[in-house]
């Protein structure tokens, strides 16, 4: 869900136009056709009357999941997931997770592909091993763990690389997860670089609207439609253009 779509849908409840079909195609999908108003009527043609009592419904849910609080990446915090807000447990393609709960859209894409490419290419994953959302009276707020509060932090086996330690990782290992921030140019940072290490934490390192997050995704897909590319494709992460992009990002994350 994005900040645009729900400009539009305000517009349109204010206006309280209805535009038949035209209307339904633009909306179809989104969160506010899928309330409980509209789905028991789904068989028929809503009415201005059953989208004004959607919208109603979703902006009262939403003033329960909302907390008018940005996380230290400066997005906002949620006080829930699955639950009409914008974090919702999402799949990880081609791991054994049940999901993990994060914000849907471009920050989804790029932390889900984190994941893939720790579990191929760095240790392969079970189930419970990564911790997406949680809730904001349960992260410390004004360190990065406050940005699993939004939904745009991930950590990944948690129990193996507790906060405060440092060495989790073999060199090898070390390699792969430079590369992989340096694949992703910047827009994920990892809690290993940060003052108080926090080796398990993956996190958006960009506020919303950044144009770096919106590039990143589209080259993201981009890969997913081309064939030996995205993750789960063998890389050789000690190629020297590889290695020069990851030492470079290094220095410039940990300065």
């Amino acid at each position: 869900m994005t900040d645009s779509n729900l400009t539009r849908r305000g517009l349109l409840a204010r206006s309280g136009a209805v535009a038949g079909a035209a209307l339904l195609a633009s909306v179809a999908g989104s969160v506010v056709l899928s309330t409980p108003a509209y789905a028991d009527s789904a068989a028929t043609t809503p009415t201005g009357e059953d989208i004004r009592e959607a919208l109603r419904r979703y902006e009262t849910n939403r003033g329960r999941v909302r907390s008018g609080k940005p996380s230290p990446n400066g997005w906002e915090m949620e006080k829930r997931t699955d639950g009409g807000g914008s974090v919702w447990t999402r799949p990880v393609p081609g791991t054994p997770l049940d999901g993990v709960a994060v914000r849907i859209g471009e920050v989804e894409a790029v932390l889900v592909h984190v994941i893939r490419r720790f579990h191929y290419e760095i240790d392969q994953l079970r189930k419970g091993e990564v911790t997406g959302w949680r809730s904001p009276g349960k992260v410390r707020k004004g360190l990065p763990e406050g940005n699993q509060a939004s939904g745009t932090a991930v950590r990944i086996r948690p129990e193996f690389y507790p906060a405060g330690s440092t060495g989790g990782f073999f060199p090898h290992q070390l390699l792969v997860i430079r590369d992989i921030l340096a694949e992703l140019d910047g827009v994920v940072r990892w809690g290993g670089d940060d003052r108080k290490a926090d080796e398990s934490l993956f996190y958006i390192d960009v506020k919303p609207g950044d144009p770096r997050l919106a590039a990143l995704v589209e080259k993201l897909r981009t890969w997913q439609d081309t064939p030996s590319e995205g993750a789960g494709t063998p890389v050789d992460v000690l190629a020297d253009d590889r290695r020069r992009a990851a030492k470079a990002l290094q220095r410039s994350q940990r300065s």
